[in-house]
């Protein structure tokens, strides 16, 4: 087992390497103020065995998952996603235990609405973007309750009270990182938490590598880069904390800009999501840069493509075009008739032309809803829940440079391989205003209490037609007489009859 335990700090936070007490196999301190990014690798052999046989069968699999909570970054700490549990998954050629990573998903997380990567996954055109996972799925979940007790009763012994209490941290961490690939041959698990107060207090084990770094941000040399300095430990080899100070090219970078966003009342069956943004200018004047939204949508919410595809109706909503959208995506099916988890939507933005860059601007997104199953008691109407999207400028690099993995990079968010290799990410942080990094809105659904009122209105409303048709039927035999229609018709052909015979 590797262990990297980073602490990154705002300059005016940096702390004095003379408070590091390090020890033969302890590093402690008290009172740092930092974001907190764990990362432990894991070898085949110290995994769980229904783990091995889900990796075995996988060529890649990262998971992510980001808490609802809204949460501060910072660089290089940047990117982001929309809230919940992303799963990206491509299977081994030939593989026939794909099957496993659901039942698996669910014994890990909790009770995961997914059947099986052919019917509950997505699938991404790998075949265009070569850095995509084949398959995605996503489930909004909210806690990580089942994660940390599926963690604690596999990892740690019950008399281990430092890895029972590494572990329960893990339930407040803003994001969860899950990495595995055929070239590495490890399982990484990655947690981050925003900025706060720590006590340090770690001790390496034998056979484990830990490695602990407090750094803050420096002046970058070049506008794609980002530098740290600081003091780097390997516990249990290094007496003192080493001084270090690097630079790397970086693809997610932070701005100072925020949105919100919002479903416009009333929302009906086609609600309108509104996005208000805090400024229209780009990060990096004399580039090419766009801003982009990607959305995830749960299977009762879906985008219309065509709808999405007319010029005149995109820029009447600030839109400029549909970059991306899962397909197919069934318009007509209700919604608990799909398997599949739902849908994601890449957008370009259009900021308006004549609006300040400085002024706030909106964007509105048309979306639609399937209908959903009848419930009760709860007068005909259910919430649904849809994630915020993440917003970001993308912007083409300079000619030459390259991005090659930095320690930090954070790579398989569902909507970077939809970009060149030479894209840079500047992302706008979100702002919650009641209820956490969701949207919630009230669907109609038919209420099975007042059920039984249309059923007995509409049999009510059929009798009465029927008795009309009756009525009308009536007054027709007693006005002509029953059989006066035939009485006419032989009328008719002994007419026809006689004057044959005339001539």
């Amino acid at each position: 087992m590797r262990q990297r335990i980073t602490f990154i700090q705002r300059p005016e936070d940096s702390v004095d390497p003379e408070k590091l007490k390090v020890t033969n196999n302890v590093i402690s301190t008290k009172n740092i103020r930092a974001a907190r990014e764990d990362r432990i690798t894991f070898g085949f052999d110290e995994l769980p065995q229904e783990l091995y046989r889900v990796l075995k069968a996988s060529h890649e699999l990262h998971i992510r998952w980001v808490s609802r909570n809204p949460y501060d970054t910072i660089a290089p700490l940047v990117s982001r996603l929309s809230p919940g549990l992303h799963v990206f998954y491509t299977p081994q050629r030939n593989s026939n235990n794909s099957s496993l990573l659901c039942p698996v998903l669910k014994k890990v997380f909790g009770d995961l609405d997914c059947l099986s990567p052919e019917q509950s996954f997505t699938n991404l055109p790998i075949e265009r973007f070569s850095l995509s996972a084949a398959a995605q799925y996503y489930d909004p979940l909210s806690s990580l309750k089942d994660f940390v007790t599926y963690i604690t009763h596999k990892l740690c012994k019950s008399a281990d009270s430092r890895c029972l209490s590494r572990v329960s941290l893990l339930s407040s961490a803003s994001t969860i990182d899950i990495d595995f690939d055929t070239i590495s041959h490890a399982l990484t698990l990655t947690a981050f938490w925003p900025i706060r107060d720590w006590d340090l207090d770690f001790k390496s084990t034998s056979g484990d590598r830990l490695e602990v770094g407090i750094l803050s941000v420096e002046q970058a040399v070049e506008l794609e880069e980002l530098s740290l300095g600081g003091f780097l430990t390997v516990v249990g080899e290094d007496s003192k904390p080493s001084p270090t100070l690097f630079s790397f090219p970086a693809r997610h970078h932070p701005t100072e800009q925020s949105f919100s966003s919002s479903f416009i009342s009333p929302t009906g069956l086609h609600p309108t999501l509104q996005l208000e943004i805090s400024s229209s200018e780009s990060p990096k004047k004399g580039k090419s840069c766009s801003m982009h939204v990607h959305l995830t949508l749960p299977r009762a919410v879906f985008a219309d493509k065509y709808q999405l595809s007319d010029p005149l109706f995109l820029a009447s909503k600030n839109l400029s075009s549909i970059r991306y959208i899962t397909n197919p995506v069934d318009l007509e099916a209700p919604a608990y008739t799909t398997s599949l988890w739902g849908s994601s939507l890449l957008l370009e933005l259009a900021p308006p032309k004549s609006a300040s860059k400085d002024s706030q601007w909106t964007a509105q997104i048309p979306l639609h809803l399937r209908y959903l199953l009848p419930n009760s008691d709860q007068n005909g109407q259910q919430e649904l829940e849809v994630p915020y999207p993440v917003a970001f400028w993308a912007c083409t690099a300079d000619e030459g440079s390259k991005f090659p993995i930095n320690p930090f990079d954070r790579v398989n968010l569902g909507y970077e391989a939809l970009f060149g290799r030479r894209t840079l990410f500047y992302h706008i942080n979100p702002e919650a205003k009641e209820r956490g990094l969701i949207n919630k809105l009230s669907v109609p659904v038919l209420d099975l209490g007042g059920a039984k009122y249309v059923e007995n209105g509409t049999a009510v409303a059929v009798g009465l037609g029927f008795a009309w048709v009756l009525w009308c039927l009536f007054g027709v035999w007693r006005r002509e007489g029953y059989g006066s229609g035939k009485a006419t018709v032989e009328i008719g052909r002994g007419a026809g009859e006689e004057s044959k015979k005339k001539k």
